[in-house]
C-alpha cells in the first residue's frame, strides 16, 4: 500500500491579516463593537470555567428539539447542566431533515437514547399562515422569501404528533430510541406532556 502525503501550497498569512490563505476568498474583520458585550461576558465566563472535562457525549442520554425562541432556556427548564443534553433548535421546534441528520449522529455517536420535542405556547410559527409571514417580510423589508418553506404550524399538538412519528419511523434511527413530546408554557414555565 502506498500512502500519499499532501502538502499545503498556501502561504500562511501574517498575524492580523484580513486575507485567508486562499486569496480568492475574501475575509472580513471581526465586528468588535457589535459583539463587545458578548466577548466581555465570555471573558468573565472563561475566568471561572470548569467544564473542560466534559466529553461532548450526552451524559443524561437526552436530545431536545425545541424552538429558537429566546424565552426558552432548555437546560434550566429541564434541570440539566452543560454536558447533559444535546440541544437542537429551529423556528417552531420542527423535526426537519437536518434535525433527523443530527439525531442520527447523536444516537449512534453521542450517547443519546431518548428524544424530547418541545414546542411552546405563543410561538410565532403557530400564529400566522405561511403566506402571511411571507407577506409581512415583503411589506416591511422588501424581501421576497417565497423560495423558503417556514413550516408554519396550524395545530400544535397535531404537528407535534406528526414530528414525533417522523422520528419514531425513520429507518436510520434506532428502534429502541425513546421519543416524547411536551409543550412548554412561556407564561408559567411548565412543561405539558402530550400523548402522541
Amino acid at each position: 500500500m502506498t500512502l500519499t502525503t499532501f502538502t499545503s501550497t498556501t502561504t500562511p498569512t501574517s498575524k492580523g491579516s484580513n486575507m485567508a490563505p486562499d486569496s480568492h476568498v475574501p475575509t472580513h474583520p471581526f465586528p468588535k463593537a457589535a459583539f463587545a458585550d458578548v466577548i466581555d461576558a465570555n471573558t468573565r465566563f472563561a475566568e471561572t470555567f470548569t467544564d473542560d472535562g466534559l466529553t461532548g457525549r450526552a451524559a443524561r442520554e437526552l436530545a431536545v428539539v425545541t424552538c429558537m425562541d429566546s424565552r426558552i432556556n432548555p437546560l434550566a427548564l429541564l434541570g440539566m447542566s452543560a454536558g447533559d443534553v444535546k440541544i437542537l433548535r429551529n423556528a417552531g421546534a420542527r423535526v426537519t431533515d437536518d434535525v433527523v441528520r443530527t439525531l442520527v449522529l447523536a444516537t449512534y455517536l453521542l450517547n443519546v437514547s431518548r428524544v424530547l420535542v418541545i414546542p411552546h405556547s405563543e410561538c410565532k410559527m403557530a400564529s400566522a399562515s405561511e403566506d402571511q409571514i411571507h407577506d409581512t417580510i415583503a411589506t416591511q423589508f422588501g424581501i421576497d422569501t417565497r423560495s423558503l418553506d417556514f413550516s408554519v404550524i396550524t395545530d400544535q399538538e397535531r404537528t407535534l404528533s406528526k414530528d414525533l412519528t417522523k422520528i419514531r419511523s425513520h429507518p436510520l434511527l434506532p428502534p429502541t430510541l425513546i421519543v416524547g413530546g411536551a409543550i412548554y408554557d412561556v407564561r408559567t414555565g411548565c412543561l405539558n406532556p402530550v400523548n402522541a
